[in-house]
């Protein structure tokens, strides 16, 4: 500014002395077409002059918001014009579900550039301790006879886990991030507050004899499901991946599947699309008893299609169908998993857990190790070979046998 003198720079009319520095403002038109003014402040008469001009250009090219935004509003936008568009339907689905349950009724109201690491803190430690069940009326909206806890007065205490606290945090620093890379905010309060990281239970995978025993339950009994589950536990695909599967990716010849495509909810509908990353497109060759199980598969697709006559749909030549061919929900092949290991009276671990019972399977079924190591492809499962540590080798032998014996009576 140089030395002040007596006459002020330009611009310098609007500057004034403000708290412990100086503020400025400038007529701007809003997005709704009023004229106000906006104000920026700072430390020094020079950095609020830098700051004036900078609004001063901002304000010749176009309407400014005057107001800042609430953390509510900044959300709103973030999730319809970036996650929307750009993100995987999955994706939009849980952080909405975040902004929408746990972030709005906490923060939704607080100004986006007034939000303090420690608003954070204090909400994340709040909603460790609100009753889910209370907070969403989950048990008000039940038929008034059918009320048994919160709506009753008697709290159920359904507090979020701290998996549901973690994605809350997550999606607020991935929206804040956004605010930062937009100018609206300076720093991302979410990512400066650690979460506990979610405490993972340890599951013990099922034994060759188990899962030899559960295959054979499913083989005796023809379970339209078979073949999925041999896929599970031979090949470790993953729920969306077996669902996903098309006859046109099966080569019999070859003796290969290729994976490609998975069966995904996402809110109100199923979607059939790509595995995640490229690296999950694999030609993965199949052991005999999985092309054996493929082959009655498609026999029992063919009996089904004829039964269900007019009924039928035909849904891309899915392998996996209903009865009228339509796709399998992925939550129902958890619910049937389930069902089966009961059934079977075999120890229940969740579908999921099943991927590090695959390597040992293969090493009972006598896969050659190179055809192994490529089907093990992206689990960091070491090729173990003292696979018989827990079971002994009659067990094995035994479910092993007893499976190849259903096969063989089911074809």
């Amino acid at each position: 500014m140089g030395g002040m003198s007596g006459k002020r720079a330009n611009g310098e009319g609007s500057i004034y002395p403000y708290k412990n520095g100086f503020a400025a403002y400038v007529w701007v038109t809003t997005p709704e077409g009023d004229r106000k003014r906006k104000y920026v402040y700072g430390k020094t008469r020079e950095e609020t002059h830098e700051k004036w001009i900078k609004l001063h250009s901002e304000a010749s090219k176009g309407p400014v918001q005057t107001r800042h935004r609430t953390v509510q509003a900044f959300l709103a936008y973030w999730l319809e014009s970036i996650v929307k568009p750009n993100l995987a339907p999955l994706s939009y689905v849980s952080y909405e579900g975040s902004v929408r349950l746990y972030i709005n009724p906490h923060l939704g109201g607080k100004r986006l550039d007034k939000l303090t690491v420690r608003d954070v803190r204090e909400w994340l430690t709040k909603l460790a301790g609100i009753c889910q069940c209370c907070a969403q009326g989950k048990d008000a909206r039940r038929a008034k006879a059918r009320q048994r806890c919160c709506a009753i007065g008697e709290c159920c205490e359904a507090f979020p886990s701290r998996r549901v606290i973690q994605a809350a945090r997550d999606a607020l620093r991935a929206a804040l991030t956004h605010a930062v890379a937009e100018e609206e905010i300076g720093k991302n309060v979410a990512s400066l507050v650690k979460v506990p990281k979610p405490r993972r239970r340890r599951i013990k995978p099922w034994s060759v004899a188990e899962a030899g025993r559960f295959l054979a339950d499913c083989a005796a009994r023809d379970d339209h499901l078979f073949a999925a589950w041999m896929l599970v536990l031979c090949l470790g695909l993953r729920r969306g991946e077996v669902l996903g599967l098309t006859w046109k990716s099966v080569d019999f010849d070859a003796g290969e599947i290729y994976v490609d495509h998975q069966i995904q909810r996402a809110g109100r509908q199923i979607l059939h699309r790509e595995t995640k990353t490229e690296e999950s497109d694999d030609f993965l060759p199949l052991p005999a008893l999985c092309l054996k199980a493929l082959r009655m598969r498609r026999a029992q697709q063919i009996g089904d299609r004829k039964a269900a006559g007019e009924l039928w749909q035909d849904t891309r030549g899915l392998v996996f169908t209903t009865k009228y061919g339509t796709p399998i929900e992925p939550g129902n092949l958890t619910r049937m998993f389930a069902l089966r290991a009961r059934r079977a009276g075999v120890r229940v671990i969740p579908l999921r857990n099943t991927r590090h019972t695959c390597s040992s399977l293969l090493v009972a079924l006598k896969v050659h190790p190179k055809v192994a190591q490529r089907i093990l492809r992206h689990s960091q499962i070491a090729m173990t070979m003292e696979v018989y540590a827990e079971a002994s080798e009659e067990e094995v032998r035994a479910a092993l046998g007893k499976l190849s014996d259903a096969m063989g009576g089911a074809s």
